[in-house]
């Protein structure tokens, strides 16, 4: 299994966790749909606030499986991209698009049923000068993304893990998985287990 793949099973709880919390971005750039999960490598979009061409060429230019992460500059005034634009990116194969800015058309948007994380909507466009800059390291949400980090997201939020360690990461979230899973076995419904539970934990603390 390839570890992209092996990220698709993993929550972003879990990841973030393993990386302490460290990676997350801003809690304001959330899934348009709560059932939305999008997991692939970062093609890296630095643009203006409110000029989208070079956005445009980011999505010509990324290879299918490549999520885009954009650096909006956390812009919420003029959309980066809609519906139509959004659907571009879809047909071309893009696993999804993560931004620290917003969209429009977004009912349209929903209905492509396409991976899109952002801080909300917006009902101006941008404009398109040409100015930006593809595949070079950026900040969004927070998060400084180098081109080639993997980007998970869910309902939950978004986390970027460093390509240089993202195996000791996978490692450590697959444990954070299972500890979790076990956990949970042992205290649901037992008010016991519960009582030992919080226990153990307030002993530690």
């Amino acid at each position: 299994m390839s570890i992209i793949n092996s990220f698709k099973t993993i929550p972003t709880t879990c990841i973030s966790d393993a990386m302490t919390g460290l990676n997350n971005l801003n809690s304001s750039i959330k899934p348009l749909k709560e059932e939305y999960k999008v997991v692939g490598r970062a093609f890296t979009v630095k643009m203006p606030v409110g000029d989208n061409l070079v956005f445009l060429k980011a999505i010509k230019e990324a290879k299918p499986g490549d999520v885009l992460v954009v650096d909006a500059k956390g812009d919420t005034y003029r959309a980066i991209a809609g519906d139509f634009i959004v659907g571009l990116a879809q047909t071309l194969g893009i696993n999804g698009i993560v931004v620290d800015g917003v969209i429009r058309d977004v009912v349209g948007v929903k209905k492509l049923n396409f991976p899109v994380f952002c801080k909300g909507t917006a009902v101006a466009a941008s404009g398109k000068s040409g100015q930006g800059e593809l595949n070079v390291p950026i900040s969004c949400g927070g998060t400084t993304v180098h081109p080639g980090d993997i980007i998970v997201g869910d309902a939950d939020g978004v986390v970027v893990i460093p390509k240089e360690h993202e195996q000791t990461i996978l490692t450590k979230a697959t444990e954070k998985v299972k500890f979790d899973e076990l956990r949970d076995q042992k205290v649901s419904g037992n008010r016991d287990e519960v009582i030992n539970y919080l226990n153990d934990f307030l002993s530690k603390s």
